[in-house]
C-alpha cells in the first residue's frame, strides 16, 4: 500500500465531502486524519466562497486546525442540533454501515456530535471497508480514570482482551475529557449490537467506540475513484 496514494484517496473522499456543506449550516467536524482533510477542505470553501457556516468540533485538536483556517466555530450552548457532520472511522461495515471510530482518541465527543446530528457522513479510504466489524480494528473504550483497573477487568469478562492505551509518553493516553482509553480486541462479531449492548451496562465506561446506525451514507476514496455507500442491512 503506498500512503501517498492512500491519501489521494482520503482527499479525494474529504473534497467530495466538503461540497455538501451549504450556507447557513451547522457543521460537526470530526477528528483524524481524514476529518482533518475535510476541515481544510471546508476552509478552503470559507475563504473562496465566502461560505456562512458555524462548526462544532470534536476535539481540541479539530477545534485548532479550524480556527487557523477561519472557520467559525459554535457550540451546544448555541445550537442543540447539526445540520451535518462529517467524520472520518476506523473501520466500515459494509452493509450496515456500523463503524468503529475512537483510534484518535475523541470517539465520546464524536458520538454526542454524531448522536446531535440530522446526517452524519463518514469519509474514508478503501482500506477501512470489511465484511464483518471488528476485522480491521479494536474497539476503543473511553473510561473514568478511577477503578479503570475493575472497568478493564470487566472488559475482559466481556471477551475484548483489553489493554489500556498508552500515550506518546508512555503514561496512559488521556482524553480530552479527562479519561483513560481501553482498546477491546473482540475480533470479528457475529453480532455487534449485542457487543455494544453489553459495553453500554459496563460500570465505569463512559463510551465506547461501536457507533451502529449513526451514518447515513459513506464517501470512499479508492483505485476506482470517488463511490458512495449507503446501508442496505443492519
Amino acid at each position: 500500500m503506498d500512503p501517498s496514494e492512500q491519501q489521494q484517496w482520503k482527499k479525494a473522499a474529504a473534497e467530495a465531502a466538503a461540497k455538501l456543506v451549504e450556507g447557513g449550516m451547522v457543521i460537526g467536524l470530526g477528528t483524524g486524519s481524514t476529518a482533518a482533510l475535510f476541515v481544510s477542505a471546508l476552509g478552503r470553501r470559507v475563504t473562496d466562497e465566502h461560505l456562512r457556516i458555524s462548526g462544532i468540533p470534536t476535539s481540541e485538536r479539530t477545534a485548532e486546525q479550524a480556527r487557523g483556517l477561519k472557520i467559525p466555530l459554535t457550540s451546544f450552548a448555541e445550537h442543540l442540533q447539526i445540520d451535518l457532520t462529517v467524520d472520518g472511522a476506523d473501520e466500515i461495515e459494509t452493509g450496515s454501515l456500523y463503524l468503529i471510530k475512537g483510534l484518535g482518541g475523541a470517539l465520546l465527543r464524536e458520538k454526542i456530535v454524531a448522536a446531535a446530528s440530522k446526517r452524519m457522513v463518514v469519509i474514508a479510504d478503501e482500506t477501512k471497508l470489511s465484511a464483518r466489524l471488528g476485522t480491521l480494528s479494536p474497539v476503543p473504550v473511553e473510561v473514568s480514570q478511577f477503578g479503570w483497573q475493575a472497568t478493564q477487568k470487566r472488559l475482559s469478562e466481556l471477551g475484548g482482551n483489553p489493554t489500556l492505551r498508552p500515550g506518546k509518553d508512555g503514561k496512559p493516553c488521556v482524553t480530552d475529557g479527562g479519561n483513560y482509553i481501553i482498546d477491546c480486541a473482540f475480533g470479528p462479531m457475529e453480532n455487534p449490537k449485542e457487543i455494544a449492548h453489553h459495553l453500554d451496562h459496563v460500570v465505569g465506561s463512559v463510551e465506547h467506540g461501536m457507533f451502529l446506525k449513526f451514518a447515513s451514507e459513506v464517501i470512499v476514496g479508492g483505485r476506482d475513484g470517488v463511490t458512495v455507500l449507503r446501508k442496505t442491512n443492519g
